[in-house]
Order: C-alpha cells, then structure tokens, then sequence
C-alpha cells in the first residue's frame, strides 16, 4: 500500500474533525486540519455519549485518557409540574455490550483538549488555527482555498476534504448543497453553572414535563450542573437572562445562596433544529457532524451523530487512498450515514415532543398520554439499547430472520489474555475479522488467513463474568455460526452454519472488487 501524496483536508476541529484526523492517521493517511478559532473553544456544549460512541472514541485511541473525565449516567426520570417523579428509566452504570456504561456524561472541553493533546504527537496531523476557509473546488482532487492567520491566501490540493466546520458549514455552502428540514425551530435557555459543593439531587437526567415550562436538568461531571428551558414563542429574551429570573428558574434546585456561590460559566439562547444535508458528498468532498445533520438534543446523540461520521467514512476512504477498495466504496458512506443520522433525529423529534409537549394545538394531549403511559407496568425498562442497524448496502449483507444481526454493531466483552484484561476491539486489530462459534476447518483457516481476516473463535474467549452478553453467547442467542466483521466492528454479513464460513470469505473479496455499482439492491 502507498498512502496519497496529498493530505485529507479537515476543515473544522472540534472533536469530529480532530478524531477523523486520528483515524486515518492510524491508516497512513496524512491530514491537515483547517480551523477558523485561533484558540480551543472553552464554553460546554455537548454532555452526553453513549456506549457505542465511547468506543468510537477508544477507536480513536483516547478512551483511557478520557474515561476519568466521565461520569456514568443512571438513567432518566420524568418530573410532571408539581415536581413529582411520573417514572423512571434506568441505566446499569457498570460496563455494558460495548464495554463501556450505557450512558456517560461528560464536559465536551475536556473531550477536545485529550483529542487536540494526542493529535500534537502524531506525525502525519498539521493543524492550522486562524484559516478561514473561502472557496472548496469538488472533484477527484479537490483543492481549498482559504485566508491564513497572516491574512494570506493558500491553496492546498487534497486527496479528499472532510467539511466538518458545523452547523453554518462554509464547505457545504461553497457546494451548494442545500438542507432537509424538519420543520422543527424551539429556543431554548441553557445555564451551565460550577457549584462550589455538591447538589443534593439525584445523579441522572431529569425531565420536567410541565406545561408551564419544559426543562431538562443533568448533572453533568464533578460540580457541574445544566438546565435547559424552552422559550415560549414571544417571551422577552432579556428579561430571562436577568438574575431575578435566574434565580426562579433555577429555585427548585438551588437556593439563593447557593447561586450566588456558583459559577454560572454560560447561560445562552439556542435555537434547536432538526435537518439533514440532501447529499453528503460531492465526488471527494465529505460533510459530517453538524455540517451535515443537526438535531435537537433529547436522545443526546448530537455529538455521538458526528463521530459515527467520522468512524464511517474514515476507513473507506483511507481503502480507497491506498488502493485496497475500489472508489465505490465511497458511495456507501451517505448510503448508511443518512438513513442512520435521518432516523436519529425522527427520534429525538418524537421524544422532545412526547416529554417536552411542544406548543401547539396537540401539546395537552401529548402530555396526558405521556402521563398514562407512565402508569403502565414495566415502562421503566423501555429505554432502547443502541441505535438502529445500518441499512443494507454493498458492505451490509440483507438482513432477515437468520440473518437479523447484519448491519449491527457487534459487542465487545472484556476479555482475559496473557497481558491482563483487555477489551475486545484491541484483539482485532484495525481490519475487517471473522469471528466463529468454534474452531475452523484447517482448509478454511487457511484461506482466512490469506485473505488477512483476523479470526476469533468466541468459544474460546475468557471472557470476564461481568461480561453479558459474550460474543459466543451473543451468537448462540441469534442462531449464528458466524459473523464478518467490519473494520468498525458493524456485522457485515452472517453465517447460520460452519459450511456457510466460505460464504463469507466470498463476501468479503466481492466488497474489495473493482466496481461496488452492482452489489447494492
């Protein structure tokens, strides 16, 4: 393999942009980022990640660093106007399918100082602060044009560009590529406030579900705390920001004293808005994170959206650089990232509608029955695990009753080896792997190791005992001999008995042909 001569261009670095560069740095793919701040943006913002973008982020190569900055989040409880508990969801807070807790809040200024940290020490990421991106020409050899911090004009020619610059993307505006919208426009109040001492509340997300004022409240690492308000349509902005109004707002859970003790570190309005980009690429010129999706924040998958970008579309597109897929590969990044991100925040729309009310004619009726579905025996356990599987496509095999695991993310067990415990993704390596209910055929394991597949017998694991459910279990449950895996760990198609293993081999070679046009139906 030669890696491209050019760099990928990032324009953007904020956590997508900086972890996509990590990525295909790991690849052999050199990278410079381009960002318009001259400083690390300071101010909070994202707080939430679940499990499956924790491992995104262990992917990366930071999830040891991070982790301390991270607080497990036990669940979720719906308060009506009386400040009464309607009911519970919880979460286990203990490692789960992924290896990580469920949920996990977290200070995203932490997040971007350990990612922009370990980017300074990896050769091949050149981060360039003060640009201003101006003109992007799309095609097989993109070029950006922008204005440096000397205020000067550069050029850089690009193996590809990654537009990962937010929700205003300049890089998506020079394409001209215009926005699906939801017809979904709420402001809302945020605060963020640093507490001197511990607040006496309970630890995970509570959801205010008042006529009166929708409001969300999430204790989020150490004495940090945040509120969210909703705005109601013609409320005077000023009068909300001034500290008598601060004070009401924030009275159920502080006294006045304790606010005047606290630091309040932001109290800003935001506008939530549910769209999506109608394309994601124009020939080697991506769009991902915000740039290309936003949505309003009641499932908390904004930022977790925007890493699954990034771990989506970076191995495909180091495969192509390096001349190991075909470019058709290329295509499936918007095939299954839309569908995905699209199905994200119809979900977030439902939610935020269902807790929150909304405004309109069906609010009270939304919340009634909001208010008798709690009543409901076991309602409590309802939370969904995971996100939706990926849509079939060229590297999703069809799924289908004994094939129901393609498309989803495969879980990682902390395993036992000769090193202490490990988890299971820093077994596999980097590349796609064959993982088996039991042994191979000596004939098969040859021609899996031709092929470079890594190969795992899930019977033979040690798993550790907290583990649940192990990957020969998980197997077991779904009637499946065996599984390809994905470089990011996304079952690319199944197998329900050992003959089928050949099957998969074939599967595997067919994605690495020279042309993809045909295989999707």
């Amino acid at each position: 393999m030669t890696a491209p001569r050019d760099p990928v261009v990032i324009v953007g670095a904020g956590p997508v942009g900086v972890a996509s560069a990590l990525l295909l740095a790991q690849r052999g793919i050199a990278t410079t980022i381009l960002e318009r701040h001259h400083e690390a943006y300071t101010l909070p913002r994202a707080v939430h990640l679940d499990d499956e973008v924790f491992r995104i982020l262990q992917a990366v190569g930071v999830d040891e660093q991070f982790a301390p900055h991270t607080r497990p989040m036990p669940g979720m409880r719906l308060i009506n106007g009386r400040r009464q508990v309607m009911t519970e969801f919880t979460r286990d807070t203990a490692d789960g399918r992924n290896g990580f807790p469920p949920d996990s809040m977290f200070d995203q200024p932490d997040l971007e100082r350990i990612l922009l940290d370990k980017a300074a020490t990896v050769d091949g990421i050149e981060l360039q602060r003060g640009c201003e991106v101006t003109a992007v020409t799309d095609g097989h050899r993109p070029t950006v044009r922008f204005r440096n911090a000397d205020d000067q004009i550069e050029e850089i020619g690009a193996a590809a560009v990654i537009g990962c610059d937010g929700a205003n993307s300049p890089v998506r505006k020079q394409l001209g590529i215009t926005m699906r919208d939801f017809d979904f426009d709420e402001q809302w109040l945020v605060i963020d406030v640093l507490t001197p001492t511990p607040l006496n509340e309970w630890d995970g997300v509570h959801q205010i579900c008042d006529a009166a004022r929708a409001a969300t409240f999430m204790p989020v690492t150490g004495n940090r705390y945040r509120w969210e308000f909703r705005v109601h349509d013609g409320e005077d902005l000023a009068s909300l920001r001034s500290a008598d109004t601060l004070r009401e707002l924030l009275a159920p859970w502080m006294s006045p004293e304790q606010i005047a003790e606290s630091e309040i570190m932001r109290q800003a309005f935001y506008t939530f808005r549910a769209r999506v980009a109608h394309t994601w690429r124009r020939d080697r010129v991506f769009l991902a994170g915000d740039a290309a999706h936003q949505t309003p924040p009641f499932v908390g998958q904004g930022l977790g959206s925007g890493l699954r970008d990034a771990q989506n579309l970076t191995w495909k597109l180091a495969d192509v650089l390096h001349g190991t897929a075909p470019e058709s590969v290329l295509d499936t990044y918007e095939a299954e990232r839309k569908p995905h991100a699209t199905r994200i925040i119809l979900m977030a729309l439902a939610v935020g509608w269902a807790l929150t009310g909304g405004q309109d004619r069906l609010a009270s009726v939304r919340r009634a029955a909001v208010a008798a579905a709690c009543r409901i025996p076991g309602i409590s356990n309802a939370l969904p695990e995971g996100t939706p599987p990926l849509a079939h496509g060229p590297l999703i095999e069809s799924r289908g009753l004994r094939k129901r695991l393609n498309g989803r993310v495969f879980p990682q067990p902390w395993v036992r080896t000769d090193d202490g415990a490990r988890r299971f993704d820093d077994l596999l390596g980097q590349g796609y792997a064959l993982i088996t209910h039991g042994p191979l055929d000596t004939h098969v394991a040859a021609h899996v190791a031709d092929a470079g597949l890594r190969h795992v017998d899930a019977d033979a694991l040690r798993c550790m005992s907290s583990t649940k459910p192990t990957p020969a279990a998980y197997l077991r449950t779904h009637r499946t001999h065996a599984v390809l895996l994905r470089p990011d760990r996304v079952v690319m198609a199944s197998a329900v008995a050992g003959t089928s293993v050949r099957e998969l081999l074939f599967t595997y070679h067919r994605a690495h042909r020279s042309d993809l046009t045909g295989a999707r139906t």
